[in-house]
C-alpha cells in the first residue's frame, strides 16, 4: 500500500483543493460564503475519500472511490454553476476543469483496478 500523498490521484486533488482556495477568494462576498464553501468543502471530502480508500480494507475501498467521484461530479457541476454566474472567467473555469478531468480519469482506472482485483479474488 502506497502512502496516499504519493498516490497520483491524491497529488491532483491537493492540487484541485489549492486551486479552488485560491479562486474562490476572488468571489463577491455574496458567492463567497455560498458556492465558494461548498466547492471547497466537496474537494475536501474527495480528498479525504481517496485517502481512506488507500487506507481501507479491498471491501470497502470501492465504496469510498465511488464516494469521491461523486464528490467530483459535484465540484463539476459547482464549477459550471459559476461560469455561468459569471463567478468565475472561462480561462479559471477552464483551468480548473482540466484538473477535474484529470483527476476523474485516475478515479476512473483507479474504480477499474480495485474491481477487477476484487473479481479475481
Amino acid at each position: 500500500m502506497a502512502l496516499f500523498f504519493n498516490l497520483p490521484v491524491y497529488k491532483l486533488g491537493y492540487d484541485l483543493l489549492i486551486a479552488i482556495y485560491e479562486r474562490s477568494k476572488l468571489f463577491t462576498k455574496e458567492y463567497k460564503y455560498t458556492i465558494g464553501e461548498k466547492l471547497k468543502n466537496e474537494t475536501l471530502e474527495l480528498l479525504l475519500n481517496v485517502y481512506k480508500a488507500n487506507k481501507s480494507k479491498k471491501e470497502t475501498r470501492l465504496a469510498y472511490i465511488d464516494a469521491a467521484r461523486q464528490n467530483l461530479e459535484v465540484v463539476r457541476l459547482l464549477l459550471r454553476i459559476t461560469k455561468d454566474l459569471k463567478i468565475m472567467g472561462v480561462k479559471g473555469f477552464v483551468f480548473l476543469n482540466v484538473q477535474v478531468e484529470e483527476l476523474s480519469k485516475q478515479l476512473t482506472s483507479w474504480h477499474k483496478y480495485t474491481a477487477g482485483a476484487d473479481a479475481n479474488d
